[in-house]
């Protein structure tokens, strides 16, 4: 198993659909069974939430752009921007696996 992040950068005033889709993205992250840890991105001022950083622990890229494909924020079209990239792990403790 391998770990790669997924960078979701939101289009341009985009907060109510971000708003609107929350509830089944972290749906999602949960029972998907292969998120580590995830969190939005935040504006300069710290008030808007503006991108997604996800750390998946699956066995191969192509995992991962079907796991961002099918993200419900990649579905409704809030993401301007998405990079997969592989990660490896160095320094600290990763959260433990939950379910």
């Amino acid at each position: 198993m391998k770990y790669f992040t997924v960078i979701c950068w939101d289009k341009p005033d985009h907060q109510s659909l971000r708003s609107q889709v929350r509830e089944s993205h972290l749906q999602y992250l949960k029972e998907s069974g292969i998120v580590r840890f995830a969190g939005p991105y935040l504006s300069e001022d710290g008030q808007l939430m503006v991108g997604s950083l996800v750390l998946l622990h699956c066995s191969d890229r192509e995992s991962a752009a079907q796991w961002a494909a099918e993200d419900p924020y990649q579905k409704a079209g809030l993401f301007e921007r998405v990079a997969i990239q592989e990660w490896m792990h160095s320094f600290g403790s990763l959260p433990a696996k939950t379910q």
